[in-house]
């Protein structure tokens, strides 16, 4: 048995813009496929080319997708008087950055696709992300690490788009 500790960084930004506004934002700039046609696409290819296909018809201009989404404010609100604030959990990814990270790191798929969670706070909504490059760099895999930057990078111009 091994266990390993990981130092997470964590990526936040603040917007004053509106939580909806936010949303939008990001809603704008990744893909939104229907989850079980991509899954049976991505099942009926055959090469890596075919497979190239398919996930770039499903992304949106910032390269990755939206997987699936939880309104955590949904939950958080019950009971409340006091307000309608906003919590999003996003899980976005590209599967071809992931695949990269895992033929180098297969515990990287522990991590992709990855989180964005945007909240509405006293002070703004803020945008979290914990980047990819803190989860990998205990293996001390150059290349994976490059490519978790890399996809940091995206993530963060993402958020900073969305941000305004």
């Amino acid at each position: 048995m091994t266990t390993t500790q990981i130092k997470v960084e964590r990526f936040s930004r603040t917007s004053r813009k509106p939580f909806r506004d936010v949303l939008a934002g990001l809603d704008v700039a990744v893909g939104h496929p229907d989850m079980g046609e991509f899954r049976k696409r991505v099942s009926a290819t055959q090469t890596l080319s075919e497979l190239e296909q398919v996930i770039h018809s499903a992304i949106g201009q910032s390269g990755f997708m939206e997987f699936t989404r939880f309104d955590h404010g949904e939950v958080v609100r019950k009971g409340e008087t006091s307000g309608k604030r906003g919590i999003m959990r996003l899980v976005v990814g590209n599967p071809l950055i992931m695949r990269q990270m895992v033929q180098h790191v297969p515990d990287a798929g522990s991590y992709a696709p990855v989180t964005i969670l945007v909240d509405e706070r006293p002070d703004g909504v803020h945008l979290s992300y914990d980047r990819m490059a803190s989860f990998l760099a205990p293996y001390g895999n150059a290349e994976a690490l490059k490519v978790a930057q890399d996809l940091d990078s995206k993530v963060e111009a993402l958020l900073a788009l969305a941000a305004g």
